[in-house]
This record gives structure tokens, sequence and C-alpha cells, in this order.
């Protein structure tokens, strides 16, 4: 499973409240509108440029603050392919496996990349390659390559216990 995009680059610390604006948490519920709101507050120009397949570069403890799924569902609905950090908080690290958005920590690559880089992301080889340079991380396991390939953990639940959908 390969990944190929543009890098949008951030910071450390960038949390689920800029990711997704609490001021919409009880407002938007359609995943398409959570998308118009992806990171307007720390880069309005974010949700009109990204394409499928863009992937976001930060530094540490990506997905801080509270535990809103939005902040995963907004990424997913702009298609953005991946996001590489130096290091994510916990539930959100989870909650982007959950919704088939790959996490991965390569701290190595988030000091070698910069904004607009294009960089490619190969999960099964565990590697980001970008400019000539090739930067690797642990290969996903199994399960969690399963879930991306299925979309999300519904999905790749369904299909283990043969529910169709």
């Amino acid at each position: 499973m390969a990944i190929k995009g543009r890098v949008w680059k951030y910071g450390d610390d960038v949390n689920t409240d800029v990711i997704f604006p609490g001021k919409y948490t009880y407002t938007v519920s359609d995943p398409a509108e959570m998308g118009e709101h992806a990171l307007e507050d720390l880069d309005p120009e974010f949700r009109f440029k990204v394409r499928p397949g863009d992937v976001i570069v930060a530094g540490k403890n990506f997905g801080c603050g509270s535990s809103r799924e939005q902040a995963v569902t907004c990424l997913v609905s702009k298609q953005v392919g991946a996001i590489i950090a130096k290091s994510f908080a916990r539930i959100y690290y989870r909650n982007c496996i959950n919704n088939a958005l790959p996490a991965i920590t390569c701290p190595e690559a988030v000091d070698a990349l910069e904004d607009g880089d294009e960089v490619e992301v190969d999960l099964e080889a565990g590697e980001i390659r970008s400019g000539g340079r090739t930067f690797t991380f642990p290969p996903l396991p199994e399960a969690v390559m399963g879930i991306f390939e299925a979309g999300g953990l519904i999905p790749y639940t369904r299909r283990r216990l043969g529910i169709e959908e």
C-alpha cells in the first residue's frame, strides 16, 4: 500500500481543537462538512488546497487534547494519505487506526521533510521516500494493514465476522 502526495508540515503539540475546531463539535455531523473545517485555525488554506494522498508531517504529540474523533474524520474526509510525526497522543493514534488513517512515527523523516516536498509512503515496506532519501519505520502489523485495507475498524470487524454490509 503506497501513498503519494505532498507534505503539509506543522510543529509540536497540534491538538484536536486545532485539527477540528471544538466550536463545531455539536453542530457538524456530516464527514464532508467536517473536512471543510480541517485545520482552519492553524492553516486556513489547508482545507481548500489539500489533495488526495497529501501527507501531514508534524512534531511531537500530534493529536493531543480531547478524544474528539472528528479530528481524524475531518482529515479522512479530505483524503489525507497519512500523518508522519515525531510522536502521537495515544487516543488520537488509536482513532487514526480505527478510521484507516496511517499514523507513522518517524522523527528522522519529520526533521528532513519540508512543506511542499513530494513524498511517498510505503506502508508494507516501512519506508518514506522523498527527494532521493529514504527513511524507515517498522512495517505495520498485519492486523493494522487489514484495518487500513478494509477502510477502518468497523468494516474490518464486519468482514472478519462474515457480516454483510
